[in-house]
């Protein structure tokens, strides 16, 4: 087993809610033969019962496991949604439940259209990472309402009362670290001077989160120290489209002093996009999510991918589907109920190659010499 699952583990069991038993019996004496002969019949047969019910219930209770069917849900294929999904397997597999996956492929109709169709098949639990606040809500709760348990990932919803808990990440406090990071790398550059810069997001896919991403590294350019001025904003968080939206910003800007991509899709495609015009020494590239390819790109001293901050969305994928599993156990799960949990980011920078290697063995990567 890889490390990274060990921890996510051992923070399930950390976090497990606790089980309450109780059990007990007598018996009486009798004072002629018969009677004594009697009370042991009876006693026999009352023990045999209860032994019997004992096996009756160590059966009920293995056969819910086995009985348990969840799914889980994400929204695009790349890295970080690979992941989350590798977490929620991981999860169901560790409790010995039936999953099912799926990927709407930012098709909000799909959607909604998978939420309904895992109610129709009996589904008892759904972990999803929502395309839409307003709309993926509406779809959930009607779900909810008639019976599947809701668990979330990779968004905190504010109207979402019913889940039974979710795991995400603070999207401006962790992009506000990686902007501190970024200045500071960045004003070795620039010293005094207004940087030029260009961002690439996903404001039409996820705006809120998207916008929080932003700001989060704007304001760690500002508090930094750092002057900068946007002179290029584009939508792109595949890493095809990301390529060609970072690569027509570059043509455009021949003074751009950096690019700062909010996700995993737009890092890589930014990176490529910067290689592929030769100016890797000219352009620092500063982005979002950890994975193999995208650590690998900050180790290697060729690559213009400064620093990232990295989700952990095995980790989140694991919690929210451990948390869901035991609530149709079950469990008591009140103190988690209409909330989501924070998961603390990690900053990766060419600055400290030892720490990324650290992160690449924790999540089960080889180090990078």
């Amino acid at each position: 087993m890889k490390k990274k699952k060990v921890t996510a583990i051992l923070l399930a069991g950390a976090m497990a809610f606790g089980l309450a038993a109780c059990g007990g019996g007598g018996t009486d004496s009798a004072g002629t033969d018969a009677q004594s002969a009697a009370a042991d019949t009876a006693e026999t047969g009352a023990d045999a019962k209860d032994a019997q019910g004992a096996e009756a219930a160590d059966s009920e209770e293995g056969a819910g496991a086995s009985d348990i069917t969840v799914a889980g849900i994400v929204f695009q294929d790349d890295q970080f949604m690979n992941m989350l999904t590798q977490g929620y397997v991981a999860a169901a597999e560790e409790y010995g439940v039936t999953i099912m996956t799926d990927n709407t492929n930012n098709d909000a109709a799909r959607e909604v259209e998978l939420i309904n169709t895992y109610v129709a098949q009996g589904v008892d639990g759904l972990v999803i990472a929502p395309l839409n606040a307003d709309a993926s809500v509406a779809a959930l709760r009607a779900a909810d309402e008639k019976g599947m348990k809701i668990a979330l990932t990779n968004i905190d919803l504010t109207d979402a009362e019913f889940i039974v808990g979710g795991y995400t990440s603070n999207d401006y406090d962790n992009c506000y670290q990686a902007g501190l990071e970024a200045a500071a790398i960045l004003k070795e550059k620039v010293g005094e001077d207004t940087a030029k810069i260009a961002t690439i997001q996903f404001a039409s896919q996820l705006p809120d989160v998207s916008k929080n991403r932003v700001d989060g590294y704007l304001k760690g350019l500002e508090d930094g120290g750092v002057k900068y001025e946007v002179v290029a904003n584009q939508d792109a968080w595949l890493q095809d489209t990301a390529l060609e939206a970072a690569s027509s910003i570059i043509t455009a800007n021949a003074d751009l002093d950096a690019m700062i991509a909010v996700n995993d899709g737009g890092t890589i495609g930014t990176v490529t996009a910067v290689q592929n015009a030769g100016k890797s020494g000219e352009i620092m590239v500063f982005g979002h999510d950890g994975s193999d390819q995208i650590s690998s790109m900050i180790l290697d001293e060729n690559s213009p991918l400064q620093s990232i901050v990295a989700q952990d969305p095995y980790g989140m994928g694991y919690e929210a589907m451990s948390a869901l599993i035991k609530a149709i156990q079950g469990e008591d799960y009140s103190a988690t109920q209409g909330k989501c949990e924070y998961m603390e980011g990690i900053i990766l920078s060419k600055r400290d190659t030892e720490a990324v290697n650290s992160w690449r063995v924790d999540n089960g990567f080889e180090a990078i010499d």
